[in-house]
């Protein structure tokens, strides 16, 4: 399959900064490839710190307008813009698959998901409330005024590239604030798309600016380092969101945080083993593995261990490998070279401290940046594949006899973003989830996203929400005003 070279048209795949779509200042551009086939598709704008400086002037001086829109009208823009992507869904799928690599029908899932977030926020942007009450000792009246924090700096990154970006602009926007965007070099496109889309459905300037570029750190140190922005969300790794934290401590800015995961999979000898087979599917090859939430370690209780791993082994192996673009692909290509190499070395490592491949293993010959989906055995407790985000479609299998045993194994980790359980035992998956030490939890069921619930992790896998009526909170800040009312 030839690609497309034409995907957006030039204008669109420059910067987006204030009422202007307008090249780098350096005049830098950047390569943008098709995982599927390592060929080049755009050539996008390559901001510089300058660039991310226009982006916040343009934020700063649009803010107080859209924080005194009314909520209302606020929200009618909200319903708007998921309308429009519901409408382009397809456009914006197929771009999806071209620069990340996902098979389209999970493509066209994402843009589903991520537009819920304008309708979920839409929502919530008429609900912000104060609140006024009589202090206790009496003497005075409390009053609580919810205000937007100001203008936001985020970070997203490649795997959902127009949800990971929704998800932080929909409430950002519905609190009153304004934002920059920094996708991933990556999957730059969809997110320069996603703003001609809120352009086009009647969002104002600068409410919404875009920076493109393969200089993160020059462009994000140079926005956190300005007094202007107020607020900070990223998505990526805890490595990176550690020196973010570092660089945002300087202003003291309000940040969320969504790092890291080492999702465990716990699977009693009491589950329904259809379902347990059916959500560990979702859980790990959701998006071909490369979420933050996948099953990351699949722990199965002895007594169903060998029936548990022959039925999901034969789920895998059955998965059929290709452009994401093709008819009938399950599992489409990984983003880039060191991502597959990643995955790689970490089978062979398992493979070296003693584990068993019972479904793929090699990465396969020709062009494109794929690995099959994999399952192993009798993997070791040393293999790093337990300790490491596998971020790919492999899936380790390691048994368990108590669950004393399996819970301690899956809290230790430094990561606590999500984990999943199947057990037909009401009182024990209420035991487990108050005991694993993770943020969201899903039981007998792989996919636990939702636009109207708190998603976020604990430990080292970040701070704060996203999503749900938490969402919202995490751009507002309280100004409370005592009345003297003897």
């Amino acid at each position: 399959m030839s690609d497309p070279m034409n995907v957006l048209a030039p204008e669109h795949r420059l910067l987006r900064i204030g009422d202007t779509w307008r090249g780098a200042a350096s005049g830098a551009t950047f390569t943008v490839e098709n995982p599927a086939t390592g060929k080049a598709i755009a050539e996008v704008a390559d901001a510089g710190a300058a660039d991310g400086l226009a982006a916040l002037d343009a934020a700063s001086k649009a803010m107080a307008d859209w924080a005194a829109t009314p909520p209302r009208k606020r929200s009618e823009l909200l319903t708007a813009t998921y309308r429009a992507l519901i409408g382009r869904s397809e456009e914006v799928a197929r771009l999806i698959t071209l620069e990340m690599g996902k098979p389209l029908a999970e493509a066209r899932a994402e843009v589903a998901y991520g537009a819920e977030f304008f309708r979920w926020f839409a929502e919530e942007a008429v609900r912000v409330e104060g609140r006024y009450s009589t202090a206790p000792g009496g003497g005075c009246r409390i009053l609580t005024v919810p205000k937007p924090v100001g203008p936001c700096v985020f970070v997203t990154p490649w795997n959902f590239p127009l949800a990971m970006g929704t998800r932080k602009i929909a409430p950002a926007l519905a609190a009153g604030c304004t934002t920059i965007t920094k996708p991933a070099a990556l999957t730059p496109l969809t997110m320069l798309l996603l703003a001609r889309i809120m352009e086009e459905a009647g969002v104002p300037p600068g409410v919404v600016n875009v920076v493109t570029t393969k200089r993160a750190g020059e462009v994000v140190s140079a926005l956190l380092s300005d007094r202007r922005t107020r607020k900070l969300s990223f998505t990526g790794s805890t490595e990176v969101g550690r020196g973010l934290l570092r660089q945002a401590a300087e202003n003291v800015l309000r940040t969320s945080m969504e790092l890291g995961g080492n999702a465990a999979l716990i699977v009693c000898a009491d589950a329904d083993l259809d379902v347990a087979v059916d959500g560990a599917m979702v859980a790990k090859m959701r998006n071909t593995g490369e979420s933050c939430i996948a099953a990351n370690r699949i722990y199965v209780e002895e007594p169903v261990r060998e029936d548990f791993t022959a039925r999901f082994a034969a789920r895998m192996a059955a998965l059929s490998v290709g452009h994401g673009l093709d008819d009938g692909v399950d599992v489409g290509a990984l983003i880039d070279e060191p991502s597959v190499a990643k995955v790689a070395e970490l089978v062979a490592d398992a493979v070296d401290r003693g584990a068993r491949v019972l479904v793929g293993g090699r990465r396969p010959d020709g062009p494109g940046y794929f690995y099959p989906p994999t399952v192993l055995v009798d993997v070791p407790e040393d293999a790093r594949m337990l300790t490491e985000e596998i971020f790919g479609p492999v899936a380790p299998i390691v048994s368990f006899t108590s669950d004393d045993e399996v819970m301690a194994k899956a809290n230790d980790t430094e990561y606590g973003l999500a984990g999943y359980v199947f057990t037909r035992d009401l009182q024990r998956a209420i035991r487990f989830a108050e005991g694993l030490e993770t943020g969201m939890l899903g039981v007998n069921r792989g996919l636990i996203s939702d636009p109207s619930a708190p998603f976020g992790g604990v430990k080292q896998s970040g701070i704060g929400k996203e999503g749900s009526h938490e969402g919202i909170l995490e751009y507002l800040d309280f100004t409370y005003a005592a009345i003297d009312l003897p």
